[in-house]
């Protein structure tokens, strides 16, 4: 993840960091990364970008939390509704997804 991070912080790119709650153990790394970034250790270019998915965690560092853009994304209330909603997203929503789908089903 670091080497990824490195690339895109020079050459430019998206690195997305998903489940940080499931590596505790590497969450001082990230803080120090997170902390090079913010304090302008090298150049950063202006295409990078670093998204990080958690769940609630202790263990999940209270600097990046303190220095970053957050977003939240709760579920509708509701079976039903929350169905709907993930039905409703891309790529499910479009049809093309569907019919541009290599693989073939066998019956049983």
């Amino acid at each position: 993840a670091k080497k990824l991070i490195d690339e895109a912080r020079v050459k430019g790119g998206w690195v997305v960091l998903q489940n940080c709650h499931l590596a505790p153990s590497w969450m001082k790394s990230l803080e120090k990364i997170c902390e090079d970034l913010v304090a302008g250790e090298g150049e950063a270019h202006n295409r990078f970008r670093l998204w990080m998915t958690s769940y609630p965690s202790k263990d999940f560092p209270m600097t990046i939390l303190q220095n970053a853009v957050k977003m939240t994304n709760e579920p509708p209330r509701g079976i039903q509704a929350n169905i709907k909603r993930a039905l409703s997203v891309q790529p499910l929503c479009d049809d093309d997804f569907f019919d541009k789908c290599a693989l073939s089903v066998q019956p049983l």
